[in-house]
Parts: C-alpha cells; sequence; structure tokens
C-alpha cells in the first residue's frame, strides 16, 4: 500500500510540473506571437530591446563595444590677448593711458579639450569645429591605450559645427552609424565622451526633443537632438549612440546657467553629421542647395488668415526678386510653400533645413497655397555660397 501512495504522488507531481511548465511555455509563445503581430503591423522585425535590469535598460554591453571608438582630442593654437588684465579697467587707464608696451596685445598659446568619434577604420576621427578651433591649430588625439597621435584637421563646417580630423593610425574600432530620423522622443540614448578630462565617460539619458534651434550658439542648423543624458564641458565632439550601438548623434552643446550640467544638451543628428563628412572628404566643403533672390518667413495667424490658409503650417514666401530662377518658375511673394520634394514643411525652419539639404543643380516640387488654391511648380536649387571651410 505504501508504494502504491508513493508512486500515487510521483506521479501527480510530475503531472502537475508538467502543466506549469506548459502553462509558462504557451505563455511565452504567446508573447512572441503579439510582439511578431505588433512588429508586423508596424512595418519591421521586433526591435531588439536590451536587456533589463532593476526595471531600467542595461546597457553595460553597448557601452563596453563604443566606448574604444571615442577620442580625447587636444587642441593648441595661438589667440591674440590684452597683455594686462586691468586693460578693460577706466581708473587703471586714467594713469597708464593708453600705452602700448602695457596694454598692446600679444599671442598666447589657447588649449581646447574636447572628444571625438572614430567614423573609419583608417582613422578618420569626426568632432567639433569649436574643438578644433582654427585651420592653424595644432590637434592630436589621445587613443585608448594612452598613445598620443598628431591629427589632421581635413575640413571644417561652420553651419553645423562639424569637423573631420584625420590619423594615420589602421584597424581602429568604428561605431556604425544610426538612422537619426528613426529617433523618438524618450528612446534611450547614450552620451560618450571625455568631460573635465575623465576619460571615456558614459551618461544614460533619453531623446528629449527632435528638430531643436541652438539659436547661434555654435551651429545655425535648426535640426539639434536634445537630450537629458548628461553633457558637460569636453563632451562636445563625442557619442551618442541608441540602446542598439548606433551612433545617432554627436554631442555638441548644452544649455546651462553654470556652465555645468543641467540636463539640456545638443547633438547633431548623425544624418546630417555624415552627409557633411562626406561633402568634406569629396569637395572639401559642405555643397548646400538655396533659391537665390527668395526671403522665407514664419507664418503667423494673423497672416495666414489674411492670405486664406486654414493654419499656420507652411513657409511664407515674403520677398522675391523679379530676375531670380524662381520668379521664373512660377513662386510668387505671398505664396505659402506646403511641400518640397513630397516632404511636408511644417515651418519656415523646417523649410530652409530641406532646401539647404537638398542637390544643388536638381529642381525640387513643391506644393503651394496661393489665394486658397493649392498648386505645384518646379523650382531649380542653386548652390549656396554661405558655407565657410
Amino acid at each position: 500500500m505504501r508504494r502504491i501512495v508513493l508512486a500515487f504522488l510521483f506521479v501527480t507531481s510530475g503531472f502537475v510540473a508538467g502543466m506549469v511548465l506548459t502553462g509558462r511555455m504557451r505563455s511565452a509563445e504567446e508573447a512572441r506571437a503579439e510582439m511578431r503581430a505588433v512588429a508586423s503591423q508596424q512595418g519591421g522585425a521586433a526591435p531588439a530591446s536590451p536587456a533589463v535590469a532593476g526595471g531600467l535598460p542595461d546597457l553595460s554591453a553597448v557601452a563596453g563595444r563604443a566606448i574604444p571608438s571615442v577620442m580625447n582630442i587636444t587642441s593648441l593654437q595661438m589667440v591674440r590677448a590684452q597683455n594686462s588684465p586691468f586693460a578693460s579697467d577706466p581708473l587703471f587707464r586714467y594713469f597708464f593711458g593708453d600705452r602700448e608696451d602695457i596694454l598692446g596685445p600679444r599671442n598666447r598659446v589657447s588649449q581646447s579639450l574636447g572628444s571625438g568619434v572614430i567614423v573609419s577604420s583608417d582613422g578618420y576621427v569626426m568632432t567639433n569645429k569649436h574643438v578644433v578651433g582654427d585651420a592653424g591649430a595644432r590637434v592630436s588625439i589621445v587613443m585608448p591605450d594612452k598613445r598620443e597621435l598628431p591629427a589632421k584637421i581635413v575640413g571644417v563646417d561652420e553651419y553645423t559645427d562639424i569637423a573631420v580630423l584625420k590619423i594615420e593610425a589602421r584597424g581602429l574600432p568604428v561605431l556604425p552609424w544610426g538612422d537619426s530620423s528613426k529617433l523618438k522622443v524618450a528612446e534611450w540614448v547614450l552620451a560618450i565622451g571625455n568631460p573635465f578630462q575623465l576619460n571615456q565617460t558614459v551618461t544614460l539619458g533619453i531623446v528629449s526633443a527632435l528638430g531643436r534651434s541652438l539659436g547661434g550658439t555654435f551651429a545655425n542648423y535648426e535640426d539639434f537632438i536634445q537630450t537629458d543624458a548628461a553633457i558637460n564641458p569636453g563632451n562636445s565632439g563625442g557619442a551618442l549612440i541608441n540602446a542598439r550601438g548606433e551612433l545617432i548623434g554627436i554631442n555638441t552643446a548644452i544649455f546651462s546657467e553654470t556652465g555645468g550640467y543641467q540636463g539640456i544638451g545638443f547633438a547633431v543628428p548623425s544624418n546630417l553629421a555624415r552627409h557633411v563628412m562626406d561633402d568634406l572628404l569629396k569637395y572639401g566643403e559642405v555643397q548646400r542647395g538655396t533659391m537665390p533672390g527668395v526671403v522665407i518667413a514664419s507664418l503667423t495667424t494673423e497672416i495666414a488668415n489674411e492670405l486664406g490658409a486654414p493654419n499656420t503650417r507652411g513657409a511664407l514666401v515674403n520677398q522675391m526678386s523679379r530676375d531670380s530662377e524662381a520668379w521664373a518658375a512660377g513662386l510668387r511673394p505671398g505664396d505659402i510653400i506646403l511641400t518640397f520634394n513630397a516632404r511636408t514643411v511644417d515651418d519656415a525652419s523646417a523649410f530652409m533645413r530641406l532646401l539647404a539639404d537638398a542637390k544643388v543643380g536638381t529642381a525640387a516640387r513643391m506644393e503651394i497655397l496661393r489665394e486658397s488654391r493649392k498648386l505645384e511648380i518646379t523650382v531649380p536649387i542653386s548652390r549656396s555660397r554661405r558655407t565657410v571651410r
């Protein structure tokens, strides 16, 4: 009898364990099926999410692969400075006047520190223009193994604050490019750089906003990624990567009232940075599109009502030259540009970004609103002369 009871208990325990295991397997399979169904509806594969530890993503492996691709950059250049620190003091000038030997300018060495990202295994490095300074600066790069190599400035673009350097090295670790156009607000990102000379520092945050303007702080291009990942002095030129370890931005600036981190940092989107680098390598400058003789303005509610527009979406053609190619193509003052090469124009800034990115020598198809009627015109794209090398 005892043997029968033990056998019964053994069989029952196995049956229950099998039921639990089967239920868990079915639940896991149903969850995977649900993820595949959602991905299918969104037109792509299920996203490869990072491991989760303690409710937060575990990005240690991603950071480990990315850190060797971020370098420390030092730039030395000669600048003009006043001989006396009291040169601007009225009392000092009253007693000593404007004597050249005391107040006259002199040359001194200025050092700039920042970060850079390896973008090719044969030694091309991307950073910020304000990190490397002028063309005559002496730039060096500190490798992860502490080697210091001289770097040549291949080209700079003041419009986006991007610079491309070249070092004599091979087989370097490279960060894969990510598609910054697919970024979403609240997506996890890592900022990697050398803040305050603390080499290879990693900070975690999210994408706070997209399409931000820096208001001429360092650059004029109004399409920056805003992030709350800690960015401090020395992070400039470093990498902003997503949870898959892809380079989706070059850290450029911070908004701060104290000079330190306040949760608002900006990065040049990777798609833009890559375009700038390709043009610098191919042409020695960045070629941007423009429409000569056309002045664009923002569309206000009052102006939209006067022009018969349903809302303030679009870019207003404020002024035009009658001898411009755009006039000959049919564009007129008072027109509201709604689309540019089939892409929606939300405002004047968006139009200027699309225009600058347009290929020189092509013609742009634009949908415009004129006197409450929609029209389509084609306007030639000319080369902008604003680019500074």
